[in-house]
């Protein structure tokens, strides 16, 4: 891996973690339907200047359509929707730590889906990370009828189409580029979304958000969604998409240092353990 990937990787590492600090604070004031919208049609203006300006025109082919809608689909409508729905429900640094589970899901989405082999290891570390999510997910006790539960069950849902995306992606951003592919399912997911986004906004007032709820909106929109997804998606055609995916581990340890530098959380025993055992069992897969 060349010096300037893991300077790409480590670019988006920081991103991504301060996307859940972000997400966290604006989705506690304000519903996942508007938020989602107003992130991805703040994104989607900025991406139809820049790839019309880059890109000039749609190169996908007639056969990629029902794939790239695909990928629209679980870009917007699934994984931003119920990442910031889920979010409101739990600390930011769950969601960081579920999404650091985006390696396992990989690997075994990818035996799944495309039969490429695992070893007993791989698989072995795969059981290891999900012990350690449950231990996280149900940290204050097994009761499915808690928020707090509810909200890291849906941020495992976004993680699954997050995953789903990563690997689905691969073939078309080697053939199309990271860019094109990704402004693209960008553009198309907002717009699969924004039937549902205006009706969420026409029972919503507008004028109760505050310049920090538009200063969020505006880091979500740009800062994650467009160069947080562009630098993912731009790895991932450059290196193998497991090794890219195992960067994720970091953010966790991002997110919680910055929570409890910027945001004073304390955090239980119980996800520390959960989440020495899920970074862990995810290192395990990626070992050779």
């Amino acid at each position: 891996m060349s010096m300037n990937i893991y300077i790409v990787l480590v670019f988006q590492v920081l991103i991504s973690s301060g996307t859940h600090l972000v997400a966290k604070a604006v989705a506690t004031d304000i519903n996942a339907v508007v938020l989602t919208c107003l992130r991805s049609v703040v994104a989607t203006a900025a991406l139809l200047f820049i790839f019309f300006i880059k890109e000039k025109r749609i190169k996908v082919q007639r056969e990629d359509y029902a794939m790239l809608a695909w990928l629209s689909f679980l870009c917007i409508p699934l994984n931003q929707f119920l990442f910031l729905y889920g979010i409101r429900f739990t600390p930011a640094a769950n969601g960081a730590l579920l999404y650091a589970t985006t390696p396992s899901f990989v690997l075994l989405l990818s035996h799944i889906m495309l039969k490429e082999a695992i070893t007993r290891r791989k698989l072995i570390g795969v059981a290891i990370a999900f012990v350690g999510v449950l231990v996280v997910v149900f940290e204050r006790g097994i009761d499915l009828s808690a928020d707090y539960v509810w909200g890291n069950a849906i941020l495992l849902l976004a993680v699954l189409a997050w995953a789903l995306y990563t690997i689905q992606g691969k073939r078309m951003i080697v053939k199309y580029g990271a860019f094109h592919i990704s402004a693209l399912s960008m553009i198309g997911g907002t717009i699969m979304f924004l039937p549902l986004g205006l009706y969420g906004l026409s029972g919503f007032d507008v004028t109760t958000m505050t310049a920090l709820h538009w200063q969020g909106i505006v880091y979500l929109g740009l800062g994650t969604s467009i160069l947080g997804y562009f630098l993912w998606m731009y790895a991932i055609g450059k290196i193998d998409t497991t090794k890219v995916a195992v960067f994720s581990n970091a953010q966790p340890i991002v997110t919680t240092i910055l929570s409890v530098m910027l945001l004073h959380q304390s955090f239980s025993a119980a996800f520390i353990v959960g989440g020495c055992i899920t970074i862990a069992g995810v290192a395990l897969t990626q070992m050779k």
